[in-house]
């Protein structure tokens, strides 16, 4: 039986009865369950799992590296994102001068964080559209 059909029947079943706490219940369809271990959510079926914590690791390594270069706590860290994918999609050069644009109201030398940067985004792939937040 449909979900579809339950709902009809439950709508029809709360028009005929006059109680004062109607109640709507669902019915699943029979399907097949396949087991927990095999659910995969839509971003690790595209991005394998090692990528992801690749990923999650960098950021959080440029987390650290900008208190560090700005010297103050998240709060006071001046407006800054640093895109990875739009990193990804420039050359080499282009990332190096993407990154001292952003960089450019910070005080302390900054080459060390830059090439850090550059070296562990080598080889990480960009992440498609409808899966970037």
């Amino acid at each position: 039986m449909n979900e579809f059909v339950c709902l009809e029947r439950a709508v029809a079943a709360m028009a005929s009865e006059p109680s004062t706490q109607s109640r709507v219940m669902f019915q699943a369809a029979d399907k097949t369950q396949e087991p927990a271990h095999r659910k995969l959510g839509k971003l690790t079926v595209k991005y394998d799992r090692k990528d992801l914590q690749r990923r999650l690791d960098i950021e959080e390594w440029i987390d650290g590296q900008l208190h560090l270069l700005f010297d103050c706590e998240e709060e006071e860290i001046p407006e800054l994102e640093i895109d990875i994918d739009e990193l990804l999609e420039l050359t080499d050069e282009g990332q190096r001068t993407r990154l001292h644009e952003l960089l450019h109201e910070c005080g302390k030398p900054k080459e060390d964080f830059i090439n850090g940067l550059l070296y562990r985004i080598k080889g990480l792939r960009k992440m498609s559209g409808p899966l970037k937040k």
